[in-house]
């Protein structure tokens, strides 16, 4: 797959159909990215297990943390990648042991590694690289154009309410 661009059906397709997914390099500290992206996707209503040794134990927005995917104590459907692209190949062997595998390797903003990539698609895996699921699903349900940047999605269709939570849910062509 060419990981230089994606379609939004394929991002649209991993959002909707993603439920659990485990944040590696979740942050306690609230002026870091990965403590909003966090934030945000358990607002969305997905169900979010950070991962990061350092914290263990102790509680990232109400969520318990784990040191290791292996941790997490019901299947993953995906792995966030919220660290340096040295440490991508050693996550994506602990996700690959997972059983069942995750459906999704996401890499964050700034975060590429094409190998580790090639393993994971390979195991069938669908992988994205280099974006942030917050800012996909903004921009693909219209929540980014509400505040003045441009998502390039235009609808006239009422937004979709999902129980429980306030939320426009990720528009399907």
């Amino acid at each position: 797959m060419n990981h230089d661009s994606y379609d939004n059906t394929y991002i649209g397709g991993i959002l909707n159909s993603v439920k659990t997914i485990a944040m590696v390099g979740a942050s306690a500290n609230d002026v870091r990215p990965s403590y909003f992206v966090l934030k945000y996707l358990l607002a969305k209503g997905f169900s979010v297990f950070p991962i990061n040794p350092g914290q263990a134990g102790k509680e990232i927005l109400g969520r318990m943390t784990y040191a290791r995917l292996a941790d997490i104590p019901e299947p993953i459907d995906m792995v966030d990648i919220f660290r340096a692209p040295a440490a991508v190949p050693g996550i994506v062997d602990q996700a690959l042991l997972l059983d069942p595998l995750p459906k999704v390797i996401w890499m964050q903003l700034g975060v590429r590694h094409d190998e580790a990539a090639a393993r994971a698609e390979a195991a069938g895996i669908k992988v994205v690289m280099n974006r942030c699921p917050k800012i996909e699903y903004g921009k693909l349900s219209g929540e980014i154009g509400w505040t003045g940047v441009n998502s390039g999605v235009l609808s006239s269709k009422k937004p979709l309410m999902r129980q429980g939570f306030q939320s426009f849910g990720v528009r399907q062509k």
